[in-house]
């Protein structure tokens, strides 16, 4: 049986329950269900804002654009990110008329804090930091050089639901975070994420902003008895970006057993440590100290990738790719060079099937083709 890389797994008869009482209610889109999965998620995470949007990318561009309203950034103004993240991380600070600009990864493939330190120029506004895998890196160093330089920090959690660091369920620290509860993450639905701001009035603009600049919606405009107050003002161009029931139906079910998911993912972490360690040629990501990683990801470095990918399918196991450096694409080709070790690094990247279906004698497979592979 072919191995593949994310295969979802859904609490079905639960889910179908869940959605049920949305269909039976009639109300499928932003309504009592959204408002229990972020009151849901605040306590989990214990952040004190969320707002359930339709999905991470929307959540990262809905960000920005608060906050250059909020402080008057002007078109053309920076924000550090990573060349080392799917598109849409940059993408949503394009759609902001802003510049990215790409600063170096260390061996987390996170941002490394002395790139960062060289790329900040009088128009950086903020850091996009990215806990690729589920991974913090050098998170610490990062948020103190954006209280020290009055930068904002935005953290990308696409890969962090669940993540602790020290204890804590990350974003506590950060100016906004945004998660993705996107189809084959950790926590996954159809679509859909959440963004975290730490500042009350922002998660109030944000809900605004999110339906369209009205400043009601329309479970807010529906009473208890049903009647449909259609007065509402609109304060601003916003966008349609808020999520709906059907979606916070399946998060509800897929939040509770988030932790145990997650636990697995570890399980199976660690045994492709115990499978690879110490094979030649096969180089592993470090976790952060005190990092207790939500291991969306578990990715390994080879040379000849692409030739080791191809054996690999051949044996019917599927491995991906996580990310292509993107200063190599047309649209941000001018930063290229800029980031010689996140360039280097993305020709030896090899992200291993991780899901909670996988079992040890998976495992054994991959890990056993991969060393085969590498060694011949």
């Amino acid at each position: 049986m072919a191995i593949q890389l994310f295969v979802p797994h859904f609490e079905v008869e639960e889910c179908l329950g869940e959605i049920r009482e949305c269909l039976e209610k009639g109300w499928t889109g932003l309504g009592f269900k959204t408002v229990e999965f972020e009151t849901k998620w605040r306590d989990y995470s214990d952040l004190p804002h969320a707002h359930f949007l339709n999905s991470n990318t929307v959540g990262l561009h809905l960000a920005l654009n608060i906050l250059k309203k909020k402080h008057g950034w002007m078109d053309g103004d920076e924000v550090l990110t990573t060349p080392l993240t799917f598109v849409s991380t940059n993408h949503a600070i394009l759609y902001e008329r802003l510049k990215p600009v790409f600063a170096d990864v260390d061996e987390s493939l996170c941002l490394d804090p002395d790139s960062v330190l060289e790329r900040i120029t009088p128009n950086t506004k903020a850091v996009m930091f990215v806990g690729m895998g589920g991974n913090v890196g050098q998170y610490e160093s990062i948020r103190n050089i954006c209280r020290e330089r009055g930068l904002k920090l935005i953290l990308d959690a696409a890969h962090m639901t669940g993540t602790r660091f020290n204890g804590r369920h990350v974003g506590h620290d950060a100016d906004v975070s945004v998660f993705s509860f996107q189809a084959v993450k950790n926590l996954g639905t159809g679509d859909s994420g959440m963004i975290c701001f730490a500042d009350g009035e922002l998660d109030a603009l944000a809900r605004k902003m999110s339906w369209l600049g009205i400043d009601k919606d329309t479970y807010q405009r529906t009473s208890d008895k049903g009647t449909y107050k259609w007065k509402y003002d609109v304060i601003d161009a916003g966008f349609k970006y808020h999520g709906n029931s059907i979606m916070a139906a399946i998060g509800l079910v897929q939040l509770k057993q988030l932790d145990r998911y997650n636990s697995y993912r570890s399980r199976v972490a660690q045994w492709y440590r115990e499978d690879l360690l110490g094979q030649r040629g096969i180089g592993f990501v470090p976790i952060t100290e005190g990092c207790e990683s939500s291991y969306h990801l578990f990715q390994v470095k080879v040379k000849n990738r692409d030739e080791v990918l191809e054996g690999l399918n051949q044996r019917e196991i599927y491995p991906g790719v996580h990310y292509r450096d993107n200063t190599e694409y047309e649209l941000y080709s001018y930063g290229a060079k800029t980031c010689p070790y996140a360039h280097s690094v993305s020709q030896e990247l090899l992200s291993l099937p991780i899901h909670v279906n996988l079992t040890r004698k998976d495992i054994n497979k991959v890990a056993g083709s991969l060393v085969e592979l590498v060694s011949g």
